[in-house]
């Protein structure tokens, strides 16, 4: 009996598996990334310009103090005083709607991160100054 040995090796790949990662890699990024919604606040830090600006109207200031305790304007007030007084200046003209906070040193993140909520509702522009 003339049995013939084969001995070749089959060079050919299948893609199947490959292609099927492929796909399954494709649909986890898509979906992954239409799940990413930025969620950010309207908030302009302090820059330099060497443009000269016109002076502008007195801008109102919250000040956050190391105990929690608020300042509107130098007066001390509590947290839903601002959001009143954020409320009212919500509805002025688009020019007049920015405002800082100032906070001290070593305050908690949680009572500026409510004055920021706070603005990004009413649409206001905050500008967050460095700590003192």
């Amino acid at each position: 009996m003339g049995l013939k040995k084969n001995n070749r090796v089959n060079a050919q790949f299948s893609m199947s598996s490959l292609t099927d990662i492929i796909f399954l890699l494709l649909i986890f990024f898509m979906l992954s990334s239409s799940l990413v919604a930025p969620n950010a606040l309207n908030l302009k830090l302090p820059g330099q310009s060497t443009a000269k600006t016109e002076e502008s109207k007195a801008i109102s200031e919250v000040q956050v103090r190391q105990n929690g305790t608020y300042l509107w304007n130098g007066k001390q007030v509590n947290l839903a005083s601002i959001e009143g007084e954020l409320r009212k200046m919500g509805r002025a003209p688009a020019d007049q709607r920015t405002f800082t906070i100032a906070p001290d040193k070593k305050v908690p993140v949680e009572h500026v991160v409510a004055v920021m909520d706070a603005a990004m509702r009413y649409r206001l522009n905050a500008i967050l100054l460095p700590e003192k």
